[in-house]
This record gives C-alpha cells, structure tokens and sequence, in this order.
C-alpha cells in the first residue's frame, strides 16, 4: 500500500482553502453568541459531525443522486448560496440574536453552520472530484481519507477554541465581528449565486 503524499496535500490544501477554518470563528460566534461554554463546544462537534457526513454522503453518493434527481452542479451551488444569504441578512439585522417564537431548539449547529456554510456546494464538488480520482487503491483511499481528517480537525479546533476570542473582544466586539461576519457571508452567497449563474450561462451556450 503506497500512501499518495501529494493527493494528501492536495486534499487537505484544496478543503482548507475552501472550507476556511479561521473564516468560520466569526460566523461560529455570531451564531452561538447567546450559547455557555459547555453549548458551544457541543455546536462545534456538531457542525463538524454534521459536515462530515454531508461531505462523505455526497463524495460517494452524489453524483449519482444528482443524475437521478436531474439536478446540475450550478443548481446546488446557487441554492447553497440563497440559503447563506438569508441567514446573512438575519446576521446584518441583528434577528439571529432575538428570541423568536417558533424557532425555539433550532439547532445551528445542523443549519447553517454544518451545512451548508461547512459543508457548502465548493467543499461538496471538490469531495466528489477528489474520489473520481482515486484509481481504487488503498493507498489513495488513505491519502484522501486523511486529508479529509486533518481539514476537519482543524475546523473543531477554530470553533472549539472561539470562545477565548469571545472573552478577547468583549460584547461590543463580538457585536461588531457579528456584523462583519454577515457582510462577508453576503458576499460568500452572492459569490455562489454569480458562479452558478455563469455556468448556465456557459452550459446554455
């Protein structure tokens, strides 16, 4: 069994980048700011669970579903990103932080934070072209596998650990990170809505 060191790489630069760790401590925060300590770190195990799963399903089912469901990389792309400008725009407006009736034991961990902010369309295309390219050795199994561990661990360490930038800023802080961080998540949202848009646009032509 020889372990493919640089499909190993590949993996783990290619999902850092794509799932950025230290760019979801912000978002982590402003969703979990009404959380104790102990709530948190069970969120930041969750999300991670929750996109690994996510990842792992569609890396080895979604091609297929999609075909059978005849649905296009562009439509899921597009539909990811209108779910994260929704709670971007919660974010922006200061509704994320309001009680609200009916939404009592939502869990953020699930949505959006796991999926699909986690484990968004970008993370999920590039999981199901990382085993395409596997040629059914063990060995680039394993690359790929681990590639994919480190990634995750490095997303549990960024959200397990947000709590001692918390305590850093201060409320006020934290209140201006939770806006900065809905102003990004807009423009991550229409990002993937202008990427999908160029593909039908490319596919139609």
């Amino acid at each position: 069994m020889n372990f493919d060191v640089r499909l190993f790489t590949e993996v783990v630069i290619t999902l850092f980048v794509i799932m950025d760790p230290p760019g979801t401590v912000p978002i982590f925060l402003a969703l979990t700011g009404t959380m104790t300590h102990k709530e948190r770190a069970r969120a930041a195990l969750q999300a991670v669970l929750v996109a690994a799963g996510v990842i792992i399903a569609f890396a080895l089912f979604g091609q297929q579903l999609l075909d059978y469901m005849h649905i296009s990389l562009p439509a899921l792309q597009a539909s990811g990103g209108l779910l994260l400008l929704l709670i971007a725009l919660e974010l922006l407006t200061g509704k994320m932080e309001e009680p609200q009736p009916g939404k009592v034991g939502t869990n953020v961990a699930m949505v959006p934070l796991g999926t699909p902010l986690l484990a968004g369309p970008g993370a999920i295309v590039a999981s199901m072209l990382f085993v395409q390219r596997v040629d059914g050795s063990a060995g680039d199994w394993l690359a790929v596998t681990a590639g994919f561990f480190v990634v995750c661990v490095c997303l549990w360490a960024a959200m397990r650990f947000a709590g001692l930038i918390q305590r850093v800023l201060g409320e006020t802080g934290v209140l201006l990170v939770t806006r900065i961080a809905g102003l990004l998540l807009a423009a991550i949202a229409v990002q993937l809505m202008a990427d999908a848009v160029t593909a039908f646009v490319q596919a139609a032509t």
